[in-house]
């Protein structure tokens, strides 16, 4: 992932792919600490991080426990640390994307999502869009893929800014959706099914 404080105004997608392939996140996913137990940490929908229930107000800190987050086979959330295993609570999906940066059209099109935490994905075979509908309230619930299991919830200008770039396209395979990085992802309703055609 890459911050903010290497992404320069005016990086191409392009520049931002190459400082997310030079960044490094601590390998937690070969930590195996002892676990140590819960903690009164919650990540709200809204991707707010509360600690003893009131808001964590250091954004730099939350960027910081953000980068030793992993979600276990359990399904559980946990902090880990070479030496601790905390699990913490997720409302929805710990990450919120909250603006969009698109690139080119049709199948030669990118899409990069700028995450609450200042971090930058882009869509596309490892990262995929899937778009899962509330079954109360018929409403799409749109995520990106962001690393090791990790999602962020795509917020709702986000997501109606896709659908309108989508309709703009014309719907040229039939199926509201974009492409990205050289897979389709569909925009509409899915069945909560994962989405997305190509790569793995």
């Amino acid at each position: 992932m890459a911050g903010l404080d290497t992404v320069q105004p005016g990086q191409s997608l392009a520049d931002i792919a190459r400082l997310l392939a030079d960044k490094r996140l601590p390998p937690v996913e070969r930590w195996n600490p002892p676990y140590c137990g819960a903690i009164d940490m919650v990540i709200k929908r809204d991707g707010s991080w509360l600690y003893l229930g009131s808001p964590i107000g250091r954004h730099a800190l939350v960027k910081l426990f953000s980068t030793v987050l992993r979600r276990d086979e359990d399904g559980r959330y946990y902090l880990v640390t070479p030496v601790e295993k905390l699990q913490i609570t997720v409302e929805d999906a710990p990450f919120v994307a909250v603006e969009l940066v698109s690139e080119g059209k049709g199948g030669q099109r990118r899409l990069g999502f700028r995450l609450n935490t200042d971090d930058y994905v882009i869509a596309g075979p490892n990262n995929r869009l899937r778009v899962e509908v509330d079954g109360k309230t018929g409403e799409p619930r749109p995520y990106i893929h962001v690393r090791r299991g990790l999602e962020a919830l795509i917020n709702r200008p986000v997501f109606y800014e896709l659908v309108s770039l989508a309709m703009e396209e014309g719907g040229e395979t039939g199926t509201l959706g974009l492409w990205s990085d050289g897979v389709f992802f569909p925009l509409g309703d899915t069945g909560g099914g994962e989405i997305g055609e190509g790569g793995s």
